[in-house]
């Protein structure tokens, strides 16, 4: 394996943990202090804001500097923010919302610096979707056991040592990143030619037109996963706790297959055919009779959308221009972060109009347009999405 990208896993991995024992224990936390859902929503939404405001311009920056510095530097921010949160309390509830201010803004840098740098410690032939699948294989088993970790951790020891892990997660993420070697950039333009290329590539602009509206009807049905659980299935709300576990699961057995997937069909095949088998998937969650069948139906969710998510970002770094790479891959997390947005907002509006079946089943039908979008917008020919083979110092395999 090939020794930077050994530390990059390694280092997304214990950030990772940090970061998902608290996306139980912050909402939490907000509540216990403020007894106030739209005070919890709020999260959320700030969370959102920066990969959308500063994303595009944040990777304009990216492409003229040293990525692996950028990263150990994003992370010790990171830590930063988080300490901040020890100091809260009802009345200084305001630092929680300035910490989620200032770590997410860290993670829109963050993000487009390790998708630009995967390519360039590893190339982008074969070896970029196996790094690819071993890092979400990663995350997929984070996700799927974290969670439950951190709310054991918040009804044990507390918030205070939620916190604390998630600090010398960060800080052990950034020492282990800084071995990484530099990987020299040039860039010119800003942020402007990003968009501009990714409107006037047909293969980039297909993906992101498809993932966005297929994105921005996740958002919608994640929005309505509660009152779905209480009002459909008649369960307690914290049983959606399952859902997302049945959700992990998933899209950690999509993660294993998603080398070999792209193996068996075209990119634009394989983009379009898992955007309609989730949305498939959708349609089964949200008419499930039972709790079980619902736990089901969110695995068979998980499987497709996991391969979804890894072809797309494979693509878009064998497509975009080196020197563009992260300008572009912040554009994208920018179009994600507007489709969570709109989808968290939407969903429930509709819902007021029409009722909850309605508007469940209608998010699912927006799904499958997403499918039949990418299969217009997409060309087919794998010419499409290939640039000229980067340099790579040693492959995964050594």
């Amino acid at each position: 394996m090939n020794s930077d990208f050994r530390r990059l896993w390694i280092s997304s991995g214990v950030s990772g943990i940090g970061s998902w024992l608290l996306v139980v224990a912050l909402p939490v936390q907000v509540f216990t202090l403020t007894g106030s859902a739209a005070a919890t929503g709020l999260t959320l939404a700030l969370e959102a804001l920066p990969p959308l405001l500063l994303g595009p311009w944040a990777g304009s920056l990216l492409d003229r500097w040293d990525l692996s510095r950028a990263l150990w530097i994003a992370d010790l921010v990171s830590a930063v923010a988080v300490a901040a949160i020890l100091f809260a309390d009802k009345d200084r509830i305001w630092l929680i919302y300035a910490a989620i201010l200032v770590e997410s803004a860290a993670v829109t840098v963050f993000r487009p610096a390790s998708r630009a740098l995967i390519p360039a410690v590893v190339g982008t032939g074969p070896e970029l979707a196996k790094a690819n699948a071993i890092t979400a294989t990663t995350a997929s088993t984070i996700r799927l056991a974290a969670p439950p970790l951190g709310a054991l951790l918040l009804a044990g020891p507390g918030m205070t040592t939620v916190l604390l892990i998630d600090i010398a997660s960060y800080l052990l993420s950034a020492a282990i990143i800084s071995t990484v070697r530099a990987y020299p950039r040039t860039s010119s333009g800003g942020v402007r030619q990003g968009i501009r290329y990714v409107v006037r590539h047909r293969a980039l602009r297909g993906v992101l037109l498809g993932q966005t509206l297929f994105l921005t009807a996740n958002a919608g049905l994640t929005a309505l996963l509660v009152p779905f659980t209480v009002e459909r299935l008649h369960a307690p709300g914290a049983t959606i706790g399952y859902l997302i576990s049945g959700l992990g699961a998933g899209y950690l057995l999509g993660a294993a297959l998603s080398s070999k997937a792209q193996s068996w069909l075209g990119i634009r095949e394989l983009l379009a055919a898992t955007q309609l088998a989730t949305a498939t998937a959708f349609f089964l969650l949200v008419n499930a009779p039972n709790v079980t069948s619902a736990i089901g139906a969110a695995v068979l969710i998980g499987l497709p959308g996991s391969i979804l998510l890894i072809t797309a970002e494979t693509a878009i770094q064998r497509t975009a221009p080196a020197e563009m790479l992260a300008r572009i891959g912040a554009l994208f997390f920018a179009a994600d972060s507007l489709a969570l947005i709109i989808g968290a907002l939407a969903a429930p509006a509709v819902t007021l109009l029409i009722g909850l079946p309605l508007t469940l089943n209608a998010v699912a039908g927006f799904a499958v347009i997403a499918g039949a979008l990418t299969l217009l917008a997409v060309p087919g020919h794998p010419a499409a999405f290939t640039r000229r083979p980067q340099p790579r110092r040693t492959g995964l395999g050594t």
